[in-house]
C-alpha cells in the first residue's frame, strides 16, 4: 500500500476570502490557528459567502507577524493590515443556524471592505471565549469550531481531485475546494471509509462527508463562474441529492503542530 502524508495545509483566515498554504500550522479545538477568525457580515450580522457574492474570491490574504494583509488581486485598493488583536464593539453575528458574540474589529477597516465588494460589510473576529458548537449529531464531546460551516476541519485526498481532473475538459485546483488539510497516496476517495486516524502524532476522526456547493464553481483567481465542476462530481459522487467531495473532521487528540510531510496513519475504518 502507498504509504500516506500530509502534502497541503491551509488556512483562510477571513471565511470566505483567499487562504494561504503553510508549511506547519497548530492544530487547536476550532481549527487550525488563524483560520476562520475573521468574518464579514452585513448591516445585520448576517455573514457574507461567495456562494452570493463571487468578488470575494478577488480578496487575498497573507499572514503577517502581527496581523493579516489583505489585498485586492486586480489592485483596487491599496492593501489593508489588520492587527491580531481586536477591541472593537461586540455584535451578535449569525452564520448558518448559530447565532454568537464577535467583535467588530474597526469601522476603518469594515469601510475598506465594503469599498472592496461594493457592499456594506463589517469585519468580526471570533475572541476566544465564544464558544460555537459542532452539530451535535456528530459531536462527541461538545467539540467547538470557528466561523466554518460546520467543521473545525476538512480533509481531501490529492487523489481525489486528480481522479475528478482526468473526467473534466478543464482542470480546477484544490482551492475550489477549500480544504484545511490535504494528503497524498492511496485510490481516489479512500478517505470516505476513515473513522479514525492519525497525523504525525495529531489524533483525528472522519466524521461526516462534505457536501458540495456553488463555490466549488467559483475560479479563485478571477472569481468566475462555472457549472463545473459540480455538474461532473454529480454524474458520480451524488447521494441523497447532495455531492459530496471531502471529509469532514473533529480533533481526537490535544493541539500540537502539523507539518507537510508529516505521515497519515489509519486506523480505524467506518
Amino acid at each position: 500500500m502507498t504509504d500516506l502524508y500530509l502534502s497541503d495545509i491551509y488556512i483562510y483566515p477571513i471565511k470566505s476570502l483567499g487562504g494561504i498554504r503553510l508549511e506547519a500550522a497548530e492544530a487547536e479545538a476550532r481549527g487550525l490557528r488563524h483560520d476562520r477568525r475573521w468574518m464579514l457580515v452585513d448591516e445585520k450580522g448576517n455573514f457574507l459567502t461567495q456562494r452570493q457574492h463571487a468578488q470575494m474570491a478577488l480578496l487575498q490574504v497573507s499572514l503577517e507577524q502581527e496581523g493579516l494583509e489583505v489585498r485586492h488581486k486586480q489592485g483596487k485598493l491599496e492593501p489593508l493590515y489588520i492587527p491580531f488583536a481586536a477591541t472593537g464593539r461586540e455584535l451578535q453575528v449569525t452564520v448558518w443556524d448559530d447565532t454568537v458574540p464577535a467583535l467588530e474589529v474597526s469601522p476603518d477597516i469594515s469601510s475598506w471592505f465594503t469599498e472592496a465588494l461594493g457592499m456594506a460589510a463589517r469585519l468580526v473576529h471570533m475572541p476566544p471565549q465564544t464558544r460555537r458548537l459542532v452539530d451535535t449529531d456528530y459531536a462527541t464531546n461538545g467539540e467547538v469550531v470557528s466561523f466554518a460551516d460546520g467543521y473545525p476541519f476538512l480533509l481531501i485526498g490529492q487523489a481525489a481531485l486528480d481522479d475528478l481532473n482526468s473526467r473534466l475538459e478543464q482542470p480546477v485546483l484544490m482551492n475550489q475546494f477549500r480544504p484545511s488539510l490535504v494528503f497524498r497516496g492511496g485510490e481516489p476517495f479512500a478517505e470516505d471509509s476513515w473513522d479514525g486516524f492519525t497525523i504525525g502524532s495529531q489524533l483525528f476522526r472522519a466524521v461526516k462527508p462534505c457536501a458540495r456547493c456553488v463555490v466549488t464553481t467559483i475560479n479563485q483567481a478571477t472569481a468566475e463562474k462555472s457549472p463545473e465542476p459540480l455538474r461532473t462530481l454529480a454524474m458520480y459522487r451524488q447521494q441523497r441529492n447532495k455531492i459530496l467531495f471531502g471529509q469532514n473532521l473533529l480533533p481526537g487528540s490535544a493541539g500540537g503542530t502539523l507539518r507537510v510531510g508529516d505521515k497519515l496513519t489509519v486506523l480505524s475504518r467506518k
